[in-house]
């Protein structure tokens, strides 16, 4: 049992019971350390080539502000200086373990013009936030590079806590000036996912419309062109067959345009552009199941497309009445509140509207955001249902320009 003890106890004894043996050598500092240490002494090259660049482009930029490419050159220098971001991001990736998500690219559209992209640049807060830490980081990048240095030969036992200490700050330099805007990275992704909700309802209506044409009026008119050529055959040999046959085709006439009509004005309704929401909106009440009173409150209609989109909104909502609320009475009620187009659909039906309910609610809702507007549903079970859309406000372009030429006068 002793010897058993004794061959198993030397790793735990001390020096003096091992004959003085000595720990292997290893370093003071990890990789972590080490890295830290590089990072604030590349700081002060980093930080003098980021303040050059800075100084330059500002005092080139702002001094030449007065002529027709000062203004140019700073929005191109503000765009360096994004460049300059990203190499910062990148080396406290690499050597601080700080883990920034790059910011998104300028929203430039191809429609957009010179000036558009021009003021788009010169207001990047992203740009303007790099200057600011170019600028800053100049004195920061001596007093850290010259603390790292003299603590590497002087006060090396205690420079790793003043390495952690020094490269924390960076950290928090890097994640408070480098990071994106969190309210300008949020709409940025809300107008991306908002596009692709109209592209998608785009192609959704064109495959729809494409659809009805070919089930519909194109059918009927093949049908047509068919009747007529053999009422033609028939004309000499059998007159009573072929008019038969014309009096046949002249209904499928009929038919034909009437579902060119519907298809019109499923696409936009000659009343919407002729007289505006109230008509128009009285004319989709008319066809309603049940009673529907329509109150349009608006001194003057808004821009096209909302109108378009206010429209088609109450029109489907009535549809919804007719087909799924058994109410005996419903209503409808549209009015401007400051810069906002506000439309109020109720009925007294059973309720229980949701928007995954399968009523074409979520297709309504993701077309009013993807404008900025909002939809609400309150439908609890046992009725009533109230539904509330909201719009941006858009003035009509011939209202303005009409208004502007008057001014000029």
């Amino acid at each position: 049992m002793t010897e058993r003890l004794s061959t198993t106890t030397p790793a735990r004894t001390t020096g003096a019971a091992t004959g003085d043996r000595l720990p292997p050598a290893r370093f003071a500092y990890d990789r972590h350390t080490w890295k830290e240490i590089a990072h604030l002494l590349a700081n002060f090259p980093a930080a003098l080539l980021g303040f050059s660049y800075v100084m330059v482009m500002l005092s080139v930029g702002v001094g030449l502000t007065v002529t027709v490419v000062g203004l140019p050159l700073l929005a191109a220098g503000l765009l360096g200086a994004r460049q300059l971001g990203k190499l910062e991001r990148a080396r406290a990736r690499a050597l601080l373990g700080v883990r920034v998500d790059e910011p998104s690219r300028l929203p430039w559209r191809s429609g957009d013009g010179f000036f558009a992209q021009l003021w788009m640049s010169l207001k990047d807060p992203v740009g303007w936030r790099t200057v600011l830490y170019d600028v800053i980081r100049l004195p920061w990048g001596i007093l850290t590079f010259v603390i790292t240095l003299t603590s590497l030969f002087v006060l090396w036992p205690v420079l790793p806590f003043v390495a952690r200490g020094l490269a924390n700050a960076d950290r928090a330099m890097v994640r408070g000036l480098l990071s994106p805007s969190d309210e300008l990275e949020r709409r940025i992704a809300e107008l991306e996912s908002d596009r692709g909700i109209v592209v998608d309802t785009a192609a959704a209506d064109l495959r729809r419309i494409e659809r009805d044409l070919h089930d519909g009026a194109q059918a009927r008119l093949v049908n047509l062109a068919m009747g007529l050529g053999l009422a033609k055959e028939k004309l000499l040999e059998d007159p009573d067959a072929a008019a038969a046959m014309v009096d046949e085709a002249h209904g499928e006439v009929k038919l034909a345009l009437q579902e060119l009509r519907d298809l019109a004005r499923g696409i936009h309704p000659a009343v919407l552009t002729d007289r505006g929401l109230d008509a128009a909106l009285s004319s989709v009440a008319s066809r309603c199941t049940v009673p529907v009173k329509v109150t349009v409150d608006l001194a003057e209609r808004p821009a096209a497309a909302i109108e378009g989109i206010a429209y088609f909104t109450v029109s489907e909502l009535l549809q919804n009445v007719s087909k799924h609320s058994g109410a005996k009475s419903a209503s409808v009620e549209v009015w401007r509140s400051s810069d906002r187009l506000l439309i109020q659909v109720g009925d007294d039906g059973r309720g229980g509207a949701r928007l995954d309910g399968g009523t074409g609610m979520k297709g309504l809702a993701d077309r009013l955001t993807a404008v900025d507007g909002i939809f609400v549903v309150d439908s609890p079970e046992g009725g009533p249902t109230v539904v509330t859309a909201e719009l941006p406000w858009r003035d009509r372009e011939g209202v303005r320009d009409a208004s502007r030429t008057s001014a000029r006068r």
